[in-house]
């Protein structure tokens, strides 16, 4: 009687889990990390929904696209979160995207019209560095001075994308020669934003491209104000992630559900204190007391989503020939 009994109880148990539904969301590293929003987002979440989140770790933000590419229509995907607008049009021509019906009160710095895809949060890219060091102020002086960086690989990283873009949109044709001058700084090429940060904060580069919001996150979180971003006279590179539903998913009204969550108070009011960016809608009590210290860009520069693989194509292709130099 035991015995049946144990049958009888695993077998409650399983039905238990089999009806359970399973989102699955792909994303990058740093939002799935003990100290990113995943964990919090997926406790809300789960709160509201009656389902099981599984975020999966899948690199940095421009590693997602190419996993889902590899992995086509047989991806265990249901969401990607975390690609970006440099991204878009290549996510959208791969026909794996479903489209979305979200609409929100976006704080965007550009109005939100894609069809596919739906933002959760934005930020500048920057370079940080310590308070007391005598910051250049444009490409061309880092390119000059004698200053050790770390960057991230456009071809896995959405910041290492977002430099590129960043140097082409403020140099035009001129952008090869600030590569080649900036060649002789670069310490690193790292595959994704976690790795040169690290290598940063361990006094292995003077600089880190990062955001302008990162010194918010000393200020808070270790409650250290000697961080700041290099505020460059070029401006700096717009940067909005966003997260999309795919095509083929088998839980197309929970993926539904899990993108309206996202614009709503619940994840929003998350964001700013664990991905350290700005909310794409923002929380009802406002940025947290230290968002109003940072650097705000005297030129917002970003390259239209319909233009930014073939602008894409051309820079990393310049890229890529100054530092075989």
């Amino acid at each position: 009687m035991k015995y049946l009994g144990c049958i009888a109880g695993v077998f409650v148990a399983s039905m238990a889990t089999a009806e359970t539904p399973e989102l699955v969301v792909y994303t990058y590293d740093s939002f799935v990390s003990d100290w990113g929003p995943g964990p919090a987002v997926e406790k809300a979440f789960e709160a509201e929904c009656a389902c099981d989140l599984k975020f999966i770790g899948a690199g940095d933000g421009a590693s997602l696209l190419a996993r889902i590419k590899l992995e086509g229509a047989r991806t265990e995907a249901d969401i990607v979160l975390g690609l970006d607008t440099n991204l878009t049009a290549a996510a959208t021509a791969t026909e794996l995207f479903a489209p979305h019906s979200v609409s929100a009160d976006y704080s965007l710095p550009i109005e939100w019209t894609d069809a596919n895809f739906v933002p959760f949060d934005w930020g500048y890219f920057a370079f940080v560095h310590k308070d007391d060091l005598d910051a250049p102020t444009n490409f061309k002086a880092l390119g000059e001075s004698d200053l050790k960086i770390v960057i991230q690989d456009p071809r896995s990283s959405t910041p290492g994308l977002g430099l590129l873009m960043w140097v082409k949109a403020a140099y035009g044709d001129e952008a090869p020669a600030i590569w080649e001058s900036l060649s002789d700084n670069i310490v690193t090429v790292t595959k994704g934003w976690s790795e040169a940060y690290g290598l940063f904060l361990e006094g292995e580069a003077d600089m880190a491209l990062s955001y302008t919001t990162s010194p918010a996150y000393h200020l808070i979180a270790e409650e250290d104000a000697g961080f700041a971003a290099a505020a460059f006279e070029e401006g700096h590179y717009l940067q909005i992630e966003v997260a999309g539903k795919l095509a083929g998913s088998d839980q197309q009204e929970l993926a539904d559900q899990f993108l309206a969550f996202m614009v709503g108070e619940g994840f929003q009011a998350i964001i700013p204190t664990t991905n350290w960016m700005y909310p794409a809608v923002t929380p009802a009590d406002g940025l947290p007391k230290g968002f109003d210290t940072l650097v705000t860009p005297v030129k917002s520069l970003m390259v239209p989503a319909a233009d930014a693989p073939a602008i894409r194509d051309e820079a990393l292709a310049e890229w890529l020939t100054a530092l075989s130099k």
